[in-house]
């Protein structure tokens, strides 16, 4: 089971930044890590340096993807920002420009994907 719910989880980041590479998004990295959690997907848009958060779900019995973004989800979003953030600065390659957290929910219904996508989601 936790083998199947990582897969959709892998499955959906790649639904998403194939997503994102259409709206014209730079894609950095995915997966970046430190202890404090990981980040799915980093790119830019435009001039913007964007984290983005992605969440996918079969079915909305337990909830739809959407809902999934809980306050604490999004305050951990912030402080992994601010981490990735100070990342930069530490290997001398500081971000200066702008920068903001999305997320995209993605509930699979009836094997078709639903794909929502929230920018500069609110950390309150």
């Amino acid at each position: 089971m936790a083998d199947d719910r990582k897969a959709l989880g892998q499955w959906g980041e790649h639904y998403a930044a194939a997503y994102l590479q259409q709206l014209g998004y730079q894609l950095i990295t995915s997966g970046w890590r430190c202890r404090w959690g990981e980040i799915d997907l980093i790119a830019y848009d435009q001039a913007t340096l964007v984290i983005i958060e992605v969440r996918t779900r079969r079915g909305a019995a337990h909830g739809s993807a959407a809902e999934s973004l809980t306050l604490k989800k999004r305050q951990r979003l912030a402080r992994l920002m601010q981490a990735y953030l100070q990342a930069l600065d530490q290997a001398k390659t500081p971000w200066l420009g702008e920068y903001r957290i999305d997320a995209i929910a993605i509930t699979l219904s009836r094997g078709q994907p639903q794909l929502e996508h929230f920018q500069a989601i609110s950390i309150e």
